[in-house]
């Protein structure tokens, strides 16, 4: 019938973002929506096809009524709030006074906030922008939600990090209510406890990149460093002592020789702390006591080094395509080439040097291979996929034997460098000599983990036993079982 074919298609059936039906209430309440912008529209989409019955309220519903969803009805503000007990607020704090004519028709229902200030605004404000929608309607429920997220994902639908919902109130009844239409729409709601917990739930979309502070600026200091210590014996040096000009190696060559420098200590920094939390845990013979801060916070930031070191890599191998096909290097080949026909040889050839660089390049394609694989396990579409034994073999078996090829890579470069002193300018080792230090000491301490004497004790500490508590476990009588004792 023509009732029946009005009815939404998935009304009882809802799509869920990993692609499962997820059942939805029987009875979905009309939803309204207060705002016409890109949010509104988007918002509107997915509740439509979310089964949900939407009604939107405009200042000028013809002008805005072809940009929303034919299944949703587009009207006055006046009208679209009288039947909804769910009304979205989808407009910017200064438009909320316009509101207040509608505070008597607003009386008693639930007013979702989604709006998000700037960022002179959240400092300039000491209330947060749902605070201060509810104290223009004290007689409404106020809820924040869905600040953020974008409007991008509301119409493509949840996916992965974008899942999460914060939501807040000072009303259990009215969160429960948008818990439960969150979830109806594919997201993952996350109760943040009362109203006063918005302002903070409002500085989220505010701040950029927060867990890649850290990781972001060891990076660029380890790139400052590096390309100073390389000017400084690459370029200044052979100025200085030989009268050579070699500043055009800056844009290029030194950046080259500087990035792989980044990418090696940045993945040693990313097991280092593996290493040092094991030390602790073995010192101690203990898990349950707490790491210091310090420990507790490198741990946290080891997927941002990793990425980063990946990044630093995939530059270097860019870098090292790029290195051919620049001027200076056609007139380098030039000038051999006359060298040799001058000297009169007609074959050269070091066996040595052939296979030494046969080596290198080989090995470092494989330690750029298995750092790529595990910046792509580290994507949380694909880590989703894997299970805890597969993730953990990845990150932890793959991620070492990438620390191995990048050392035997850098070994491979340095060769007998190290004990030539034509090697040492301005007294300066050679640039591969200090970055060895910290990866061969994470080598060196994973190796020494393996023994039986550390590993055994290492595992029993992992699995909860403790060098000084016991607990001991009485059992009944009856059975005939004398009392033991149990670490744990």
């Amino acid at each position: 019938t023509s009732g029946e074919m009005d009815k939404p298609l998935i009304s009882h059936h809802l799509v869920d973002s990993d692609g499962s039906l997820a059942e939805a209430p029987r009875e979905v309440p009309k939803v309204g929506i207060l705002g016409s912008g890109d949010f509104a529209r988007s918002l509107a989409t997915r509740l439509v096809g979310s089964g949900f019955s939407v009604v939107v309220g405009s200042r000028n519903p013809k002008r805005t009524a072809g940009l929303f969803p034919s299944a949703a009805q587009v009207t006055l503000q006046e009208e679209a709030v009288g039947s909804p007990e769910v009304i979205f607020v989808a407009m910017f704090r200064e438009h909320y006074s316009t509101l207040c004519g509608l505070s008597d028709q607003l009386a008693g229902k639930i007013l979702v906030d989604v709006s998000n200030p700037t960022q002179q605004e959240h400092l300039r404000h000491h209330e947060s922008n749902a605070e201060y929608l509810a104290s223009l309607f004290p007689t409404c429920t106020v809820v924040k939600a869905f600040n953020v997220i974008s409007a991008w994902t509301l119409q493509a639908g949840p996916r992965d990090g974008n899942r999460q919902v914060p939501i807040c109130s000072d009303q259990p009844e009215a969160k429960r209510t948008i818990l439960e239409l969150a979830q109806a729409m594919g997201f993952t709601p996350v109760d943040m406890g009362s109203l006063a917990s918005a302002r903070e739930v409002e500085a989220m979309p505010l701040r950029l990149l927060p867990g890649w502070k850290v990781p972001a600026l060891l990076a660029l200091g380890l790139f400052v460093f590096f390309y100073t210590y390389n000017f400084i014996r690459d370029v200044l040096q052979p100025y200085l002592q030989e009268g050579k000009n070699k500043f055009y190696q800056l844009p290029v060559s030194v950046v080259n020789t500087t990035l792989p420098c980044v990418a090696y200590v940045l993945l040693s920094l990313v097991y280092l702390p593996g290493v040092v939390a094991a030390a602790l845990q073995l010192r101690r013979g203990t898990k349950y006591r707490r790491f210091p801060d310090w420990l507790d916070h490198w741990l946290q930031h080891r997927k941002q080094m990793g990425l980063l070191s990946f990044f630093c890599a995939a530059l270097h191998a860019l870098y090292s395509f790029c290195l051919p096909l620049r001027r200076s290097h056609r007139y380098e080949l030039v000038n051999q080439a006359v060298k040799q026909v001058l000297t009169n040889k007609s074959h050269l050839w070091i066996e040595e040097e052939v296979w030494r660089m046969e080596i290198y390049l080989s090995v470092g394609v494989l330690a750029l291979g298995t750092l790529s694989l595990l910046a792509v396990t580290s994507l949380p579409s694909i880590a989703n996929s894997l299970n805890w034994r597969e993730f953990s073999f990845v990150q932890s078996t793959l991620g070492f034997v990438s620390l191995v090829l990048s050392t035997l890579h850098t070994l491979t470069y340095g060769w007998t460098r190290a004990f030539e002193e034509s090697r040492y300018k301005f007294y300066l080792p050679p640039t591969f000599t200090l970055t060895l230090l910290v990866p061969c000491v994470v080598i060196l301490a994973k190796g020494l983990f393996l023994l039986p004497c550390f590993s055994r004790r290492l595992s029993k500490i992992r699995r909860g036993w403790e060098k000084d508590g016991a607990v001991k476990f009485t059992l009944p009588v009856g059975c005939a079982l004398a009392q033991k004792t149990s670490h744990v």
